[in-house]
């Protein structure tokens, strides 16, 4: 059975073309997703349908396979996991309005049943079913997450600044913009309105952050409250700290971080999963995931403070992907209004700024929703390619848009006077869209939302839609656990007894010794141990692996030395080793064998011994695509690349197959064409001739009844003899005419299910569920081995 057109790879199905001056709708409206790379802007007033189109939307993506962080204002986002394939009265039941239903005088399970069947025939009438809505619960993961409260799956906003990775910290602008976003969040949970060059609050703070994280450091709150009081620096800029920022009043700023770790509740603020783009665009499983993340419960500051950190976030998440012409995720926000603003600059606006103006080379669609469009920074979206422009409240909103979009690429060809009629005219549901990739705009009426909408979720619903999941899901990466093993105090050599002293142990000459830095704040209480850097290489050709890694081995040892096959294995960028040990610190005894420096020689060798016969690299490998992962990457994090290395491919298939089809379908249509001049000239011929066959028969007819010579009569009877012939030719050649045209017909359509059915083939030869990978075990190998720097460490 041929596939309906809205289930086309690649497009998003939105609704139905609309022409106001004629009653039926016209064709489907269908999306390509690639457009939303270049991001969309949906404006239209308290029920518009902005919602309702913007969900649509999401379900469409989600049923490609593409995920999306979504912010939710309102609460009425969560809606999204309001589907129910079955479509029964028992599913609306927990979820109709019981006050609609009394005004409506039906009880809640009357009125349940009539929004059931609402939802049916409205699905039904979009060529939509059950079916679909299944099919749309498969394709993705559906989580509503609440930061600060319990009701939903916690988000850990707070329990650390976690480092940016390498890139980012390599590149100066965006260290900058997201220490500031950090940091400015925090003040504004604070109450303090921080400008970055004046505020001595945000310069000290952002001076911490910075000195953190060129370390490889995420300082948690408590950390931060304790450099507050101490910094890690001498001066900030030419000034000494004291001078810049006296004690008793650093003081006061740490008390007012302290009084947000002691408020009642803000452990929700601590708890829940980490902050981790990845893992709230995929699934432990790499299955794409629609994260919600709803703010409707917070105040205003605690609002601005999750979307800062969220976008930030996603801004460095962004900046560690590859580049791409794909649709990779989606960025929507619901009400915009106050974090995009045309003037101020709240510490929402700069990551924004930065992903409407950088995420399309990254393959991330940024959505903008709001029905205040006085509040909206134009000069900020003028990077929008798509404009969804709904019914609006006054005559002044409509003239505000109008100025917006005659300022940026998406209006050529567009004139006021010609958008002031077509706004003008919008009714519920029905939008006007203007994309920049199509020749002129379109106005559309909305397809009918699988997702029921209810409206905005209380926190007591969410908690209810959240309960049945009882799925455990990742509050790290790959990443954030290696960080928190490398937090663990390494613990001291079994059955030795220590005796702590503030007097350093002296070491031989010829001993290098190094301290690691503390943890866990105050005066450290130092063990010996012993520690190296060991540069592994690892090749294996079949595979095109060829990597160089770096570890730190760090073991305790006792009288027989360090025994590594205990060692603590740390990335070499997470070990943080000083020349001196911090002030105030105790030493235990040290076991004589680590004062002989001849000792680590030997020591050293059978590090690399150890190395060489008990590591690996394990990789992975997709032979299908020739592909293999980046090393110490993770089997979800390979199978997400391989997902947007399939999307990609699939969408240049199908490019290069529809280009393909086309030559064939140009043809037919030219040959349509000559067919139907044809058959019009075949049809004037034979009424011509039948008309004149009428006349010439008629007169012979006359001619017999009223007399005249038998001789003419007779010559008159052969020309219309002659003349019905004709009218039998042409009709015939009628006849031909219009089966050439069928036969083209059917020849035209034909050659489009042949092209479909190539297209549904190239959807399962593109299925990321159905890719093949392998694990690759790679060791080191033995001659390249190179341990460094051994030394004695003390560590805490």
């Amino acid at each position: 059975m041929r596939r309906p057109d809205y289930e086309k790879l690649g497009v998003l199905y939105l609704g139905r073309e609309l022409d106001p001056h004629k009653p039926d709708l016209g064709p489907e409206l269908l999306y390509d997703s690639r457009d939303l790379t270049t991001h969309a802007v949906c404006i239209g007033m308290t029920g518009s349908g902005k919602t309702g189109l913007c969900i649509s939307m999401l379900e469409e993506a989600a049923l490609d396979g593409v995920p999306a962080i979504v912010i939710d204002p309102k609460g009425d986002l969560g809606n999204l996991l309001l589907t129910f394939p079955e479509l029964r009265a028992a599913d609306f039941e927990p979820w109709v309005d019981a006050g609609e239903a009394a005004r409506k005088g039906q009880s809640v399970p009357e009125f349940a049943a009539a929004t059931a069947e609402t939802w049916r025939k409205g699905l039904a009438d979009w060529g939509q079913d059950g079916e679909r809505i299944r099919r749309l619960r498969a394709a993705a993961d559906f989580t509503i997450y609440t930061p600060g409260s319990e009701a939903g799956r916690p988000l850990s906003m707070l329990r650390s600044f976690a480092a940016p990775d390498a890139a980012v910290i390599a590149d100066a602008t965006a260290l900058k913009e997201r220490i500031g976003g950090s940091v400015a969040g925090l003040l504004g949970l604070l109450g303090i309105e921080a400008d970055p060059i004046r505020s001595r609050e945000h310069i000290l703070l952002s001076s911490i952050l910075d000195a953190a994280w060129r370390k490889g450091e995420s300082p948690d709150l408590a950390r931060l409250i304790g450099q507050v009081q101490k910094p890690p620096f001498d001066k900030v800029g030419v000034f000494d700290v004291e001078t810049f920022f006296p004690a008793r009043e650093r003081t006061e700023l740490a008390l007012s971080i302290n009084g947000l770790l002691a408020a009642p509740g803000f452990d929700a603020w601590l708890e829940g999963d980490a902050l981790d783009m990845q893992c709230l665009l995929f699934t432990a499983d790499g299955k794409p995931r629609i994260s919600i993340v709803s703010i409707a419960h917070l105040n205003d500051a605690e609002r601005m403070f999750v979307v800062t950190l969220v976008a930030n976030e996603l801004v460095a998440w962004m900046r560690r992907q590859s580049g791409t012409t794909s649709l990779r995720a989606i960025f929507y926000m619901d009400e915009i209004a106050g974090y995009f603003p045309p003037v101020a600059m709240p510490p929402s606006k700069p990551p924004m700024l930065t992903l409407m103006k950088q995420a399309r080379a990254f393959g991330i669609g940024v959505v903008l929703a709001t029905q205040n469009p006085v509040d909206l920074d134009y000069k900020g979206l003028g990077n929008a390619g798509t404009w969804f422009i709904g019914r609006l409240q006054t005559e002044r909103d409509q003239q505000r848009v109008i100025d917006g979009l005659l300022g940026t690429e998406a209006a050529k060809g567009l004139d006021r006077a010609g958008l002031s009629t077509m706004m003008g005219n919008l009714t519920q549901r029905a939008f006007l869209m203007r994309n920049v990739h199509d020749d002129a705009p379109t106005l559309f009426r909305t397809r009918w939302a699988m997702s029921y909408l209810r409206g905005p979720l209380t926190l007591a619903e969410i908690r209810t839609l959240e309960a049945p999941l009882g799925e455990t899901k990742p509050t790290t990466t790959a990443t954030a656990a290696k960080a928190a093993a490398a937090s663990e105090p390494v613990s001291a050599a079994s059955g030795m007894a220590r005796t702590a002293t503030a007097t350093r142990p002296i070491v031989q000459a010829g001993v290098n010794e190094r301290f690691r830095d503390a943890h866990g704040g105050g005066r450290p209480a130092y063990r010996a141990h012993v520690g190296a850097h060991v540069r592994a290489h690892f090749v294996n050709a079949r595979s095109g692996l060829d990597a160089w890694e770096t570890r730190y081995y760090l073991a305790a040892a006792d009288e027989a030395g360090p025994d590594w096959s205990r060692a603590q294995v740390f990335e070499d960028s997470a070990i943080h080793l000083r020349e001196a040990p911090e002030d105030g610190a105790s030493f235990d005894e040290i076991p004589g064998a680590l004062l002989a420096p001849r000792a680590y020689k030997g020591w050293s060798a059978a590090l690399a011994d150890h190395v060489y016969r008990n590591s690996a690299l394990q990789v992975f490998r997709c032979p299908a695509l020739k592909l293999i992962a980046a090393p110490g990457g993770t089997e979800v994090e390979f199978r997400v690349l391989l997902a947007q290395e399939l999307r990609e491919r699939r969408d240049a298939a199908v490019d290069e197959l529809r280009g393909r089809y086309a030559k064939k379908l140009a043809i037919i249509e030219d040959r349509q064409r000559r067919a139907a001049q044809k058959l019009e000239r075949e049809r004037t011929q034979a009424q011509s001739e039948t008309a004149s066959s009428i006349l010439t028969v008629g007169g012979s007819v006359l001619g017999a009844l009223f007399g005249g010579r038998r001789g003419g009569a007779l010559a008159k009877a052969s020309t219309a003899a002659r003349r019905i012939g004709r009218v039998s030719k042409e009709r015939a050649d009628v006849g031909h005419a219009e089966a050439d045209a069928r036969s083209l017909g059917e020849q035209e359509a034909a050659i489009e299910a042949e092209l479909e059915a190539e297209i549904a083939a190239l959807g399962k030869q593109f299925d990321p569920a159905t890719i093949g990978i392998e694990t690759v075990t790679v060791r080191p190998r033995k001659s390249d081995l190179g341990v460094e720097d051994i030394a004695l460490v003390w560590s805490a």
